[in-house]
């Protein structure tokens, strides 16, 4: 005779109370898993596949930690935290399946917990309710206001995006029919992607800040399908097989549009200073990034862009030069002033359009940013 399936509500491992369903955190990452609370304090990450125990595990903890990666990895097993996990999860119907199978398919997700021990987790509240008054007080960092984005008429037809709609609406620039495409169909963003293999350079500035408008306006409904996009991105540029025109200054448009919710992309931008052909690309997003946070900036290593300074490139030493200037390096203000005599010219992109430069011009003025001049 065979075995019926018994199904029960997932519960904490530490307390027994049934726990919810995990869903997206409002912070977007690049190894994203749904996560939850339970009551009695615990955190718990969904691994649906339960192959990728580990990223979870891990994601877990950093989740636990109010998102502070440097306290996460301080932290030791059993001394500051415990761990449990629930095996034959099925996420469609919310049940644990102790046969490990549903319906004729497999309930193999597992839900990964953490609970900090007490003094950890007051800890951890303490360090985030003091970068959150750090943020607010800090007057480099513009916190704007987000404007969400009006929910569709339910009763609209719905449009269908295709190549040449897309295309259409790219050239000219509007932006608010490309929010309510992308409203209406999901490819949308795809088809706009798609834009970035133009052989000309100027075509692929424009795309990206296009792109970047787009997205920030998307996500203050729909951050899933840009943070969807963030992913492609982000493995195209690090396939050797594939080209990445665009792609990178996309990433930076992108990110500084909504550095709330994915500011936790930014980190990742510096794998690829090492080639010579993303090197402006990811130096022009970090700065675009830093006209609001500049704090993303400087949680990064950033001390490794200081011999840019003196890259023979003029357009590499202008933007760096101006990257320094919205985080206001104090540490490289004596090589800023050594800039000042050099006139070289270059173009950057600023809001959709070129505008010509020097590098003494963007030294100069990075230095009276620094010294508060501005």
């Amino acid at each position: 005779m065979k075995k019926s399936a018994l199904t029960t509500p997932p519960w904490c491992p530490f307390c027994g109370q049934k726990v919810g369903r995990a869903s997206d955190d409002v912070v977007r990452k690049m190894s994203e898993f749904p996560v939850g609370k339970c009551t009695c304090g615990a955190v718990y990450t969904c691994d649906v596949t339960g192959h990728n125990v580990g990223a979870a595990m891990v994601e877990t903890l950093i989740f636990a930690c109010g998102d502070n990666d440097n306290l996460a990895w301080e932290l030791m097993p059993e001394d500051d935290y415990l761990t449990g996990r629930i095996e034959n999860y099925d996420e469609l119907t919310h049940q644990v399946v102790d046969t490990g199978n549903i319906d004729g398919r497999p309930a193999r997700g597992v839900l990964y917990f953490v609970r900090l021990h007490t003094e950890m987790s007051e800890l951890a509240d303490r360090l985030k309710t003091k970068k959150e008054q750090m943020l607010q007080a800090d007057t480099n960092v513009k916190l704007t206001e987000v404007v969400i984005e009006p929910a569709p008429d339910p009763k609209r037809k719905k449009q269908r995006a295709n190549k040449k709609l897309v295309y259409e609406l790219a050239e000219n620039l509007d932006i608010d029919s490309l929010v309510s495409l992308c409203f209406d169909d999901k490819k949308t963003l795809r088809l706009l992607q798609r834009r970035l293999y133009d052989p000309i350079e100027e075509k692929r500035w424009q795309t990206a800040w296009l792109i970047g408008k787009v997205c920030g306006r998307v996500s203050t409904r729909e951050p899933g399908q840009v943070s969807e996009l963030l992913h492609r991105l982000f493995e195209a540029c690090s396939d050797s097989a594939a080209t990445n025109w665009g792609m990178v200054e996309t990433l930076g448009s992108v990110i500084a549009e909504r550095p709330d919710i994915f500011g936790a992309f930014t980190k990742h931008l510096l794998n690829y200073l090492g080639d010579d052909s993303t090197q402006t690309q990811v130096i022009w997003s970090l700065a675009e990034i830093a006209k609001t946070r500049p704090d993303l900036i400087r949680d990064t290593p950033f001390f490794n862009l200081f011999h840019f300074l003196n890259h023979p490139k003029a357009e590499v030493r202008g933007l760096i030069a101006r990257l320094f200037g919205r985080i206001k390096a104090t540490e490289v203000a004596i090589q800023m002033m050594t800039l000042s005599n050099d006139s070289a010219a270059f173009t950057f992109w600023e809001d959709g359009k070129p505008r010509e430069t020097t590098v003494a011009a963007e030294a100069g003025a990075a230095v009276k940013a620094i010294h508060g001049d501005t």
